[in-house]
């Protein structure tokens, strides 16, 4: 039964009329399309507050959710669905004399979030409301988000993503309920009558002021909120009079820069020691606010009945950026509310829960003892005795007991290892595809794997299928719909009920005439974005990721100038024609990865002008990579490039987004590709290359020598590599000898010279099958009906189910 915010169209017009005065002082008819949208959110925001959590009431088990990142996507398109209103409102704008749509084109995407982990976060909020769960957030409020993209000479060109220019309507500040978060000082030990106690005095105080986000699960019968954390100056007493006065304005506002940066931008670079420092108080700063308005509304709620937490609270860190929520909640236990050392570390044991989600060295997160110590100083105290408490228990009748506890201790090397700190302080530890979670047994982990088999599993990651299907392609939705009812929106699982009609030559035809509308809508948005035509007529192959070597992205760029180059040199080979889409940031520091986009714009402007070839492959790069351009690219792919190096993908969620929309996965056997391929059956998906254990029995065998690859083949793979550096793409920006360098004299590390000839004869292969129309539309339907079981929905019940337990 979905909940309903207003009795009838009428009545939405009449409140939004109101609204618009109450918010601006002037009608609906006075109002900009800004204001509109403002307003418009505003009102539907205000009325989801009124929306009680029954859980709430009766004292149910919470889950708080801890992220740095939270990659929500625009909001007012998927309330209006939750709440099964989107008709209605659109009818009554357009009676008003405006249009939904155009409304809607005004919200601008939050900045609370950079890729994956951060959408995975979103789509975990939104199914815990669908579900009922009492579950909310806790997270950063970035001023601004990770960067806007500019693409400028084929470079990534990084701009201020401002999103809060316009105002944020769907937040609401509660300074009420503000905390004290304390950087820095000495710790003061105290004794009198035997007992003894710490304080931690001097250094900064912040003040931590909480912003709520209402999120409402479909059906509208639950609404939880998101908590981000705003850093501001705990006083305004040291507000410099006498400097502002002189006109040194930015002496008087030092003490407010100083905090306010805490929170000013998502991932500031930390190439350099200030921020290092900058990240890591963001961490502790969301982490300590967040347990402290916990811990405050637990005993409200139960008293000081702190053995009981674990019975109430589920706490679950989202990779090792809330590590610290360990030592901080025994911090706040045995300082602040008295609790004795060994029954804090077993409350916080019990209620802690931590999902890895890479197996990359350099994201497992590691901090200077000496920073970490200066800045946190009590904090570390708690980390220091746990570990020490560690080593003195750890077993050593094994040979290798030392080699284990190397690598399992939290401090090590002057480092504090933040994955060991959340595995030894959480009950639950998961992965989240069957072989990330494996490579974590057998690998990462093994140590803690070996110790403590019991606290592992896996947890298979879920995307929102209302935003990615129902929001992002309402074409394809209403066809699903006027099929099978509209009861996948609850539940994913009904698109198992599209198998009945993958034989269905009126379905399938509606299939291909919903996919021409949403290539239309996309080649439309590229040619306004990105100046380059596309013939929707052409296969519409996509890859769009964050940029990273082991993601590949240079593997499909290989592919394409194989292609080109074979069309010219070979009058007998031909291809269907293809539009090759890319989308995706580059973080700031990372240069080989710009280096990539810099090398597809340059692959495009060479292939894009060339007359003789350009009618059969077209090469566009979308900027700026956000939830909103995304689902106009998953509602209109036709091939998903899921290719990574097998063994390195934790799990991929947008090859779950693209398969919900009828995409055809092209990909390496890893990530959750792997449970796509069980799902759908080989003749349903190509797989190609090596797979995770031959990549790392090559990698150990030491045999791999890209120098080989390239003289066993000059005229095809080494003329591709040729062409790096031989002025060949030259023209728009250079060429490419840092590319050049990583493939021969780094010997190739991510393999896109062993993997090139498997990759580049599945994708002709797979093309080829696009020529039969019926057989494809039926593969296209068949992925769209096993793709229910990556809603989100599923995972969050089995994290409710067999990790939180509520």
């Amino acid at each position: 039964m979905l909940q309903k915010l207003f009795k009838d169209k009428q009545d939405f017009v009449d409140q939004y009329e109101e609204a618009c005065q109450r918010e601006f002082g002037r009608s609906f008819d006075e109002s900009s399309p800004e204001e509109r949208y403002y307003v418009l959110a505003s009102l539907i925001a205000r009325r989801s507050r009124n929306v009680q959590h029954d859980a709430h009431k009766k004292g149910e088990k919470r889950v708080y959710y801890f992220s740095l990142e939270f990659l929500l996507g625009p909001l007012l398109d998927n309330y209006l669905l939750n709440y099964g209103i989107r008709d209605l409102v659109a009818e009554g704008i357009k009676e008003m004399g405006d249009s939904l749509d155009h409304l809607e084109e005004q919200e601008a995407d939050p900045g609370l979030g950079n890729g994956g982990l951060g959408r995975l976060a979103a789509c975990f909020l939104d199914s815990m409301a669908t579900e009922g769960i009492a579950g909310n957030g806790n997270g950063m409020r970035y001023r601004y988000g990770l960067f806007r993209q500019e693409i400028i000479g084929g470079r990534q060109v990084e701009k201020t993503d401002n999103w809060l220019g316009q105002g944020y309507p769907w937040e609401t500040r509660k300074i009420g309920s503000s905390v004290v978060v304390q950087f820095g000082g000495q710790v003061i030990r105290h004794e009198k009558d035997g007992r003894y106690w710490f304080t931690q005095e001097g250094g900064e105080l912040i003040r931590a002021v909480p912003y709520d986000i209402p999120i409402v699960g479909y059906g509208g019968k639950t609404v939880n909120s998101l908590r981000i954390w705003k850093a501001e100056p705990y006083t305004h007493e040291d507000f410099d009079l006498d400097a502002f006065n002189a006109g040194d304005y930015a002496k008087a506002m030092k003490f407010s820069s100083d905090a306010t940066a805490i929170s000013t931008i998502l991932y500031p670079n930390d190439a350099g020691e200030h921020g290092r420092l900058l990240r890591l108080k963001q961490e502790y700063l969301f982490v300590s606010a967040g347990l402290q308005t916990i811990l405050r509304t637990y005993e409200k709620e139960y008293g000081p009945e702190w053995q009981q937490l674990p019975e109430h609270v589920c706490i679950h860190t989202n990779d090792t950026h809330p590590a610290m929520c360990g030592p901080e909640l025994m911090r706040i236990l045995v300082d602040e509310k008295h609790v004795d050392f060994d029954l804090a570390f077993k409350i916080a044991y019990e209620t802690l829960s931590y999902t890895n989600h890479t197996v990359m060295p350099e994201a497992l997160e590691k901090w200077p003892i000496d920073m970490f110590r200066r800045l946190l100083p009590r904090t570390y105290m708690f980390i220091e005795e746990i570990d020490r408490r560690y080593r003195d228990k750890f077993p050593r009748d094994s040979s290798d007991w030392y080699e284990k506890l190397q690598n399992t201790a939290i401090l090590w090397d002057g480092q504090v290892r933040m994955a060991n700190l959340s595995v030894i302080f959480s009950h639950s530890v998961n992965g989240v595809s069957e072989l990330h979670t494996s490579i974590l047994e057998q690998s990462v982990l093994k140590d803690f794997y070996q110790l403590a088999p019991e606290k592992f599993n896996n947890k298979t990651n879920g995307v929102s299928h209302r935003r990615f299907l129902a929001n992002a392609n309402p074409p394809y939705a209403k066809l699903i719909t006027d099929a099978i009812g509209d009861g996948w929106l609850k539940d994913a699982n009904e698109f198992k009920k599209l198998e009945a009609f993958e034989d269905d030559s009126a379905f399938l035809e509606g299939f291909a005439q919903t996919k021409q509308q949403d290539k239309q809508r996309l080649a439309d948005y590229i040619k306004k974005t990105a100046g380059v035509e596309l013939d929707c007529s052409m296969i519409f192959d996509v890859q769009v990721k964050r940029f990273h070597a082991y993601k590949r992205q240079l593997l499909n760029v290989f592919k394409i100038l194989d292609l080109y180059n074979r069309l010219l040199s070979d009058s007998n080979f031909d291809i269907h024609p293809t539009a090759f889409i890319f989308s995706g940031k580059a973080a700031q520091s990372y240069v080989f990865a710009k280096e990539v986009i810099r090398l597809i714009n340059s692959v495009a402007d060479v292939i894009n002008s060339d007359e003789r070839v350009n009618h059969k492959i077209r090469i566009a790069f979308i900027p700026n990579f956000a939830v909103s351009n995304a689902q106009l690219i998953y509602a209109a792919a036709d091939i998903s490039e899921q290719i990574s190096v097998a063994g390195s993908e934790a799990s991929g969620t947008s090859n779950m987004k693209l398969m919900m929309n009828g995409a055809v996965t092209l990909g390496t056997y890893d990530g959750s590709n792997i449970e796509i391929s069980q799902l759908v059956g080989d003749d349903n998906i190509k797989i190609f290359g090596l797979r995770a254990d031959e990549v790392a029995a090559l990698r150990s065998s030491g045999s791999y020598f890209a120098w080989d690859l390239y003289n066993a083949d000059r005229a095809r793979l080494g003329r591709i590599v040729d062409q790096l550096t031989d002025g060949t793409l030259a023209r728009l920006s250079g060429n490419f000898e840092s590319i050049h360098d990583y493939l021969m004299s780094s010997n190739d590390p991510d393999l896109v010279m062993k993997d090139f000839y498997a990759y580049v004869q599945a994708w002709e292969e797979l093309t080829a099958a696009y020529s039969d129309k019926p057989s494809w539309r039926k593969t296209c339907v068949h992925n769209t009906a096993e793709s229910g079981y990556f809603s989100s929905d599923r995972t969050i019940r089995e994290y409710a189910n067999e990790i939180w337990h509520v």
